[in-house]
């Protein structure tokens, strides 16, 4: 889960049950999800208690450690290692809880959408429409130029296919270069354009960086290909011809069984 879908999951919870929630829950579960992401996002972290409450301005610490301890009745965070006393480091993990909990703020944000009405000489109103982040931002980079994207733009999940996106691009223009051909239209690629194909390869056609990194190697030195394969759309038709002829030695029985029968069927 990403520290956006953590956010999610809690704010559904909190909504559904607001005679339950105190700010003191919020703040500290908050906190945990930050120390998280700040160590890694290690399965099993450890969470002063000192330092949690300095943080977040809690006095009581009777009123920390049940808030807390609320957190894990609740499900959102689990007990690794109690510590002692509010000198020492409780040791606790979050829970992926990846079940949609309820529905009902989605509802009832989408229900309250705020109307700004102006005045009458200006004739104009506003409605906000709530959108899911990663939505937001994919549909802002995919008619974007790749070559303009910066790495800190793109959500954690996209980012493999990215940055295998970013290498062929870079690769394909190299190749054009020493060729002497026009560079524009390769320049001009969108994200989509490229990342989309990178995407398809890794998640449903059974490749495998292993095999990227293949047709990588053999697109850097075979004048052949070098001249056919110029984008991700090209290269996803014909990676298996390139492992298949790559001179690398690749573990065929390890490979996807769909690899496996198009390596096959060009030996």
């Amino acid at each position: 889960m990403t520290g956006y879908e953590y956010s999610r999951t809690w704010f559904d919870f909190s909504f559904a049950n607001t005679h339950k929630i105190k700010p003191n829950h919020t703040a500290i579960y908050f906190f945990a999800i930050e120390r998280c992401n700040r160590l890694g996002w290690k399965e099993e972290f450890g969470f002063p208690t000192d330092l949690a409450m300095e943080a977040l301005g809690i006095k009581n610490y009777k009123s920390y450690i049940c808030a807390l301890q609320d957190l894990a009745d609740w499900g959102f965070i689990k007990w690794i290692q109690k510590s002692k006393n509010q000198y020492t480091a409780n040791i606790i993990a979050l829970v992926k809880n990846n079940k949609p909990v309820l529905k009902a703020l989605d509802k009832a944000m989408f229900s309250h959408n705020p109307k700004q009405v102006h005045s009458s000489s200006q004739g104009i109103a506003s409605i906000d429409k709530q959108e899911n982040y990663k939505t937001i931002n994919l549909k802002t980079l995919e008619k974007k130029l790749l070559i303009e994207i910066k790495d800190f733009e793109v959500d954690i999940d996209q980012k493999l296919s990215f940055n295998w996106a970013i290498k062929f691009q870079e690769l394909f223009l190299n190749n054009l270069k020493l060729k002497g051909a026009p560079l524009k239209k390769i320049k001009e690629v969108n994200f989509e354009d490229f990342v989309e194909p990178i995407r398809e390869m890794l998640e449903n056609d059974g490749i495998t960086e292993t095999h990227l990194q293949l047709a990588y190697e053999q697109l850097q030195t075979d004048e052949f290909w070098k001249g056919i394969i110029l984008n991700t759309n090209k290269l996803r038709e014909k990676i298996s011809q390139l492992i298949a002829q790559g001179k690398k030695a690749v573990e065929i029985k390890d490979m996807d069984m769909r690899v496996q029968n198009k390596i096959k069927s060009y030996d």
